[in-house]
């Protein structure tokens, strides 16, 4: 068997807050809509190639420590590689994030910053190998 495509499906209270953030904060492509007529939506955004990171507690808790000085994530957090950490955070906290923590740099050199986003969903938006 060949996986040829990973999708995280969320559902979000409010629908149109979750997209408005996802599509148009963080500039997510729509690749595909559907609304049944019946109060049934999805909107399926492009958010580029996807990997499937599994960590154990005590990788989850170095992160944590690593990003936000503090145990803070949930059983899952999505993490989106971005060309520019510090200015997207500034984006996506205007767009309707919370900022848990700023844009710190990590031992293997990526500048990340932890959100609390729509849709209860925590993300990370990381940039690879940004020089401080």
């Amino acid at each position: 068997m060949s996986v040829r495509q990973l999708r995280l499906v969320v559902e979000a209270e409010d629908f149109d807050e979750a997209v408005t953030f996802f599509r148009d904060v963080l500039g997510l492509p729509v690749e595909g809509a559907f609304d049944t007529g019946d109060d049934a939506k999805v909107v399926i955004l492009d958010a580029g190639r996807a990997t499937l990171e599994i960590a154990n507690p005590a990788q989850k808790r170095l992160i944590d420590e690593v990003e936000v000085g503090r145990q803070v994530a949930r059983k899952f957090r999505v993490a989106l590689e971005v060309d520019d950490a510090v200015r997207r955070t500034r984006e996506a906290v205007a767009g309707g994030a919370t900022e848990l923590a700023p844009p710190t740099r990590t031992p293997w050199n990526s500048l990340n910053a932890r959100l609390e986003a729509p849709a209860g969903l925590q993300i990370t938006l990381f940039e690879e190998g940004r020089e401080p």
